[in-house]
């Protein structure tokens, strides 16, 4: 009938990663909050909201590449080159301009993402290999050649610090202090939003779909694999010089030694969200949740008072269940 749902419905909705994972979000919220009643107050879901913007958008962009049925360990060092390089070109050039610093740091995560697409669709190296190979050569290159002198508050251009402090509206406290949406988080979803409409809408979202389901079978039907493994690489270099900057305009400090060595946190809430590591499969919606159920965890840490090392702990453990999972998703599939 109409108006009504169907049971058939219903296990469809409850099949979905996505559900299970809303259920436990919800259900771990509210075991946090009665011992902190603080944590779901709105400033902290704002701040939540500003915290985990670069976790997420990196998350989307490992998301994208893990769809396709390949993976980059390189993001990283493409993130913290585009970061550190815009800070620095903006302090040599006197020049105090976000945009600027935007576009330094999105030119330098391009071309570096279009050196991992080269690689990897030209001389058919495995992602794993040449993405983890070209994370200590751009890392490498970026300590030997930029240097490895960190760039403090004090020597940060005023712009990054204006930026982190952007919000969209602003709620002013009645016993003093504000607190409000920041600009980070309508960056993250305007990223979410444009790469789920490359995904559902567009021939190049549906030939990523179909080189993480079988590479060959897309070769046959006429797919042109080459230029969609360029794109996602380079997708992903644009998305973590944004990411980069985001990070330094939050902490106002930047370091060339930073985020190398965290890709497992970011790879973590994709493969939480349902995101296959053999590809083919995936949300847009099921990524971001699991950054925030990353972000949640994380955060709750602290606030119980457990040390910030435990966050390692539960990573990886929430990883290879999430591995797990897939993989009996797959065989009990395959056995239906």
């Amino acid at each position: 009938m109409t108006g009504t749902i169907s049971r058939s419905q219903i296990q469809k909705l409850f099949n979905q990663n996505e559900a299970y994972l809303s259920l436990i979000i919800v259900a771990y919220s509210i075991l946090v909050t009665s011992l902190n009643p603080s944590f779901l107050s709105f400033e902290n879901l704002l701040d939540l909201g500003k915290s985990s913007a670069s976790l997420g958008i990196l998350a989307i962009g490992v998301f994208v590449v893990l769809l396709s049925g390949g993976i980059d360990m390189s993001f990283t060092a493409i993130a913290i080159s585009g970061q550190y390089i815009a800070a620095n070109v903006l302090i040599a050039s006197g020049v105090d301009n976000i945009y600027f610093a935007f576009l330094i740091s999105c030119l330098v995560g391009l071309s570096l993402g279009a050196v991992n697409g080269l690689i990897i669709s030209y001389f058919k190296i495995p992602t794993f290999i040449a993405t983890l190979g070209t994370l200590n050569v751009f890392h490498g290159i970026l300590l030997t050649v930029v240097g490895t002198k960190a760039v403090n508050s004090a020597q940060l251009p005023d712009c990054f610090k204006k930026f982190g402090a952007t919000n969209v509206f602003t709620v002013v406290k009645p016993e003093g202090g504000s607190f409000g949406l920041s600009i980070f988080t309508v960056i993250f979803i305007a990223v979410a939003l444009l790469t789920w409409f490359i995904l559902t809408y567009t021939q190049l979202g549906r030939g990523i779909y179909a080189i993480g389901g079988d590479m060959e079978a897309a070769n046959r039907a006429g797919l042109n694999v080459f230029r969609i493994q360029f794109f996602i690489y380079c997708y992903v270099g644009i998305l973590a010089g944004i990411a980069g900057v985001l990070h330094v305009s939050l902490i106002r400090y930047s370091n060339p030694t930073y985020l190398v060595g965290t890709e497992l946190s970011v790879i973590a809430p994709v493969v939480l969200g349902g995101t296959r590591i053999t590809g083919g499969s995936g949300t847009v919606i099921g990524t971001i949740l699991g950054v925030v159920m990353i972000t949640l965890l994380n955060n709750s840490l602290i606030l119980i008072g457990l040390s910030s090392f435990w966050q390692e702990f539960f990573t990886g453990i929430i990883v290879a269940i999430s591995v797990s999972l897939s993989s009996y998703q797959i065989r009990k599939n395959m056995m239906i």
